[in-house]
């Protein structure tokens, strides 16, 4: 080979180790830079809702370990899919994340979405927090233990009603789960919101209510008449769990509250969100606020998070059938 080749050959080598580490260097400074520019949370819920509420909270806690400039947005409609289809169409640069819960998976299913472009059109990257399931009653009314219920259920032969925020959601999924666990049938009768539905069972208009533990604070009328909890709560002592009242397989229900983006946003982005996810989960004030409401502070990842999204499909799929939402 002659020289003048070697030397051409050798020059293109040195071009292209050139090229490759200056775009590992660029790659790299984007990343210790990011972010940039303000980012923007979206909710799917109206302010004030307990996810909006959940967000305003993680952006002020947030601010203790870091200086980026977060913005929440409320673009609310269809059960979560507007909120959703808003953040697929921006962007995958980790500047604009979604705020999901349990329930926007779950009227994915139940409203026959696409799931493919709904909820694999996104990673999840973070889950921040788990809230336990519960049968709220009305302790005002003569059927307000477990027992009651259960015995007023299998009396009216599938005539009892229960009552809820929206049809085709993860409280709606919850009392199919308990219904067939149990063994007894009741009517769903879904209502604008929680509390309007929280309303209805105050005036008698209901037998059980499907929500959360804190759904009873600040209305003394209402009792948890079982709570889908390994053990009892601390913070409502008082409340049985499933597994205490004999019903097997309802000791992990809950309704989840985290973080996504849109799939091919870049690693650094999602590293640096999950990394100040795990900052805030474990800042004693942010606990404070959410464990005294009897919730679950975590700060699971990609892997763990997204394990417990496709188990909600599965069961959101299989009790849709079965109940004949689907």
């Amino acid at each position: 080979m002659s020289i003048k080749r070697l030397f051409a050959l050798a020059l293109t080598a040195a071009l292209l180790f050139a090229l490759g580490t200056g775009a590992a260097a660029a790659a790299a400074a984007a990343a210790a830079d990011f972010p940039t520019k303000p980012i923007r949370i979206i909710n799917y819920v109206a302010p004030g809702g307990i996810m909006d509420i959940t967000t305003r909270k993680f952006t002020e806690i947030a601010a203790k370990y870091t200086k980026a400039v977060f913005v929440v947005e409320n673009r609310t409609g269809a059960g979560g899919l507007v909120g959703m289809e808003y953040v697929l169409s921006q962007p995958a640069d980790g500047y604009t994340i979604f705020a999901p819960t349990g329930s926007v998976v779950i009227q994915v299913v139940s409203t026959k979405s696409n799931v493919d472009k709904y909820i694999w059109g996104f990673d999840w990257v973070s889950m921040l927090m788990m809230d336990p399931e519960c049968i709220i009653t009305n302790s005002k009314l003569k059927i307000n233990t477990w027992e009651d219920v259960v015995a007023d259920a299998k009396a009216k032969g599938g005539k009892q009603i229960w009552v809820g925020p929206s049809t085709g959601g993860n409280d709606h999924l919850m009392a199919m789960k308990v219904w067939d666990k149990a063994d007894i049938s009741a009517v769903w009768i879904p209502f604008e919101s929680g509390p309007a539905a929280m309303a209805a069972l105050m005036g008698g208009q209901g037998v059980a209510y499907v929500g959360n533990p804190a759904d009873i604070m600040g209305r003394p009328d209402l009792k948890i008449a079982a709570v889908s909890s390994s053990a009892r709560l601390p913070q409502f002592p008082d409340a049985p769990t499933f597994k205490e009242l004999g019903i097997a397989g309802l000791d992990e229900e809950s309704m989840w509250r985290g973080f996504c983006v849109k799939k091919g946003t870049p690693p650094e982005a999602v590293k640096w969100l999950q990394d100040l996810v795990e900052k805030v989960a474990a800042d004693p004030e942010w606990r404070k606020f959410f464990e005294d409401q009897g919730i679950e502070v975590v700060s699971y990842t990609t892997e763990k998070f997204t394990s417990l999204v496709k188990k909600d499909l599965e069961d959101a799929l299989k009790y849709f059938t079965q109940f004949g939402i689907l």
